[in-house]
């Protein structure tokens, strides 16, 4: 099957209408998809995307379309056969890799073109990607990872002997997953935005819908946070989960100020209290909630897996917050995934934007299935959020994800969706912005 076009699309949704995504960080988000279509002379395609919230989209669109050469002409085989090959491949083009490396727009690009070719080869192979991933031997699974920069914490042979602990059991798992599914946690009650009264109505919703873990947004205004910290737990009482989430929004001092006065609510952990890319602050603030029921997590922003491994050696995490489209795609959260397992912690991948719990739903089966063989203290972000884009959108019961049946990484977004909210060409972009000086 050879790739024989490769089509760039930027989409946006303008979630900022109605603050939907705003949190102390980002006040006015607009949803959106750097997207890529990798069509074959088989008839099927290869559908990925990295998630952007509005503004630079296009700049990761015009990282797709440099790498457009990397694969255009392509056997898909020359990829699937060492897919630990085609990750090195991809970031190793030495003028590219000068603008990471590994990290930033080009890597942003990257993952979105890795995710789109693993897509691919789960619709050939009339497979979810997390039973092509699942099927694979502990062997198989080694050769779609780089261990270079991570052998001194990681090497080989340790993953391999993770990953066989687990081989034996792997049918019990996935039959429990395809029955009941992976459990979740949401984040729609609390955006920033939200009034008092919005966010006490969708904790009442919540909560009949079986809810147990509730994700709340802070860090712009400490009694604005105890008051709405304080509101939630009215709501959902003191035996259901509360997360907090600043959104690096605090130097390191501020941080540890500040998590201590919210202490009281219990929270289980406070995501992105500084800084993604401080290490040692993140360790100083995981170490200075010892003895609570509260720890650090981050990931959404930790830009590949170097990065991750110093936040294990450190005891810098808690949980460890993986993103499908952040680093560079299935490849390097393979890697990700079995660092967390062997420092003993829990994979609660973030979700939500466009197409981030489509995504991640199947990295999660896969990491119980195949790698850590535990949910306990695992949980997987949703939010309720432009999933009627996608052709096969995450179904969810009794607040767990439902194992996805459909090939490929359920990923693709409707044709109609693409043609309205392309940008700027779009019908909805086309009557938006006319009249704008953005035009």
């Amino acid at each position: 099957m050879k790739i024989t076009a490769i089509n760039v699309l930027d989409i946006r949704f303008p979630t900022s209408l109605h603050l939907d995504g705003s949190d102390a960080m980002n006040p006015d988000p607009d949803y959106s998809a750097a997207y890529v279509v990798l069509q074959t002379d088989g008839g099927l395609e290869g559908h990925g995307l990295t998630f952007t919230i509005g503004r630079g989209n296009d700049i990761v669109c015009k990282a797709l379309e440099v790498l457009r050469p990397m694969l255009l002409g392509q056997n898909l085989s020359r990829f699937t056969e060492n897919m630990g090959a085609f990750y090195r491949y991809i970031t190793g083009d030495s003028q590219l890799r000068w603008i990471g490396p590994e990290k930033g727009v080009i890597h942003l690009a990257t993952a979105a073109v890795i995710n789109a070719v693993w897509d691919l080869w789960a619709k050939q192979r009339g497979q979810p990607l997390w039973k092509l991933l699942v099927d694979m031997t502990p062997e198989e699974l080694l050769r779609c990872i780089d261990f270079r920069y991570l052998s001194d914490v990681l090497h080989p042979q340790e993953a391999l002997e993770i990953l066989r602990k687990w081989e034996p059991s792997k049918p019990q798992r996935e039959a429990e997953m395809r029955a009941r599914g992976y459990p979740a946690y949401t984040t729609s009650v609390g955006w920033l935005g939200y009034s008092n009264q919005k966010i006490r109505s969708l904790c009442r919703q919540a909560l009949s819908e079986g809810w147990t873990a509730f994700k709340l947004k802070v860090g712009r205004n400490l009694q604005d946070d105890l008051r709405r910290c304080q509101i939630v737990r009215e709501e959902i009482g003191w035996s259901n989960i509360l997360m907090v989430d600043a959104n690096q929004v605090w130097d390191v001092p501020q941080a540890l100020e500040w998590v201590r006065q919210l202490l009281p609510f219990q929270p289980l952990w406070i995501e992105e209290p500084t800084s993604p890319d401080d290490v040692l602050g993140h360790a100083a603030i995981n170490q200075a909630l010892q003895g609570s029921a509260t720890q650090v997590a981050t990931g959404e922003h930790v830009h590949n897996r170097v990065m991750f491994k110093q936040l294990f050696q450190a005891q810098a995490i808690g949980f460890c917050q993986i993103d499908a489209a952040r680093v560079g795609g299935v490849n390097e959260n393979l890697a990700i995934m079995l660092m967390a397992a062997k420092f003993g912690v829990p994979v609660c991948p973030h979700a939500g934007g466009v197409g981030l719990c489509e995504y991640v739903q199947h990295l999660s089966i896969f990491d119980y299935i195949a790698v850590s063989g535990s949910l306990e203290r695992h949980y997987l972000e949703y939010v309720d959020h432009l999933h009627e884009h996608f052709v096969t959108p995450v179904v969810i019961h009794n607040a767990h994800y439902q194992a996805p049946q459909n090939p490929g990484y359920s990923i693709e977004i409707r044709p109609q969706s693409r043609a309205v909210y392309s940008y700027p060409g779009g019908t909805y972009w086309r009557d938006a912005l006319k009249g704008s000086s953005l035009t």
